[in-house]
């Protein structure tokens, strides 16, 4: 059952729900504010309405039914004409209107759809409609860059337990001097870049120098998904250390766990997936996907 969030435009409740990652936004609750006894199928029978879900599904579906919609709209016209939203999504194969039954049942559109609906209820009521969504999304943004943020503290603790394994188990059995001990941590460490981000801290060095003269490295710059799999990796490498099995081994068989959890993770959360370039990294990923 998909999530539902409510947010209060002024004196009503608006319920939002996600289908397959978009927002669709409860026109039955927004339909409260307008003045009148009103139903959704007053504003379908428009045929400006008609109109701009047209275009809105060619943009965004490549199903959408063309020859059942002019019959739709050449009927439009006509003062005995209605059509209801699940004749609209029966007949024309829409996806970006749909009736839910259920405890929080009602019809939703595509937020797109949901801001021209505020339109039709009032110009005032879109404008506050169009803020509190804002608003409820730069919330859900910033808690991602808080999760950002737990998740490097938490790589950070991780790296020393196999830094601790390193210490135990490896190092005793080198043959390196005291001076050159730094070879063996950072040859684990770049045993983890490689195997989850292709390159080793030094390649991302040449590459970035910019960044790496402010003292940041290639895991300030990781995905949320990325600093949860270093995390299981490292603890799972300090694990293999400590079982005494060879780099080589450790090596495949950390990235292929990698690809592995990296694969799950993407797919269930594509903000995550993004790179923490800076602070703004989800608010901008999001204003670019609106355009």
């Amino acid at each position: 059952m998909p999530k539902t969030i409510k947010i209060q435009v002024q004196d009503k409740v608006i319920s939002i729900i996600q289908n397959k990652e978009e927002d669709y936004i409860c026109l039955t609750d927004m339909l409260k504010a307008k003045d009148g006894d009103f139903f959704m199928t007053d504003w379908l029978r428009n045929r400006n309405t008609l109109e701009f879900l047209s275009v809105w599904e060619k943009l965004n579906n490549p199903n959408f039914n063309y020859g059942e919609f002019a019959t739709i709209r050449n009927q439009s016209g006509l003062n005995s004409f209605k059509v209801s939203v699940k004749e609209w999504v029966e007949k024309t194969n829409a996806i970006g209107i749909f009736a839910k039954a259920g405890r929080y049942g009602g019809t939703y559109a595509h937020k797109d759809i949901a801001f021209e609906f505020g339109s039709w209820i009032s110009p005032t009521f879109k404008l506050y409609l169009i803020t509190e969504y804002q608003r409820l999304k730069e919330i859900e943004y910033n808690q991602y860059n808080l999760e950002w943020n737990f998740k490097r503290v938490l790589s950070k603790m991780n790296y020393h337990i196999q830094t601790d394994a390193v210490k135990n188990h490896i190092i005793p059995q080198s043959n390196l001097a005291k001076e050159k001990e730094w070879l063996a941590y950072a040859e684990e460490a770049d045993l983890l870049n490689v195997a989850l981000f292709g390159c080793t801290a030094k390649q991302w060095r040449s590459a970035n120098s910019e960044h790496a003269e402010k003292g940041l490295n290639i895991r300030d710059f990781a995905s949320i998904n990325e600093l949860a799999v270093l995390s299981n990796i490292e603890s799972l490498n300090a694990d293999m250390i400590s079982s005494k099995i060879e780099k080589t081994e450790r090596f495949n068989k950390l990235k292929q766990i990698t690809h592995y959890q990296l694969e799950i993770l993407n797919e269930k959360d594509f903000m995550k997936a993004l790179k923490k370039l800076t602070d703004d990294t989800y608010i901008n990923e999001q204003q670019r996907l609106k355009k």
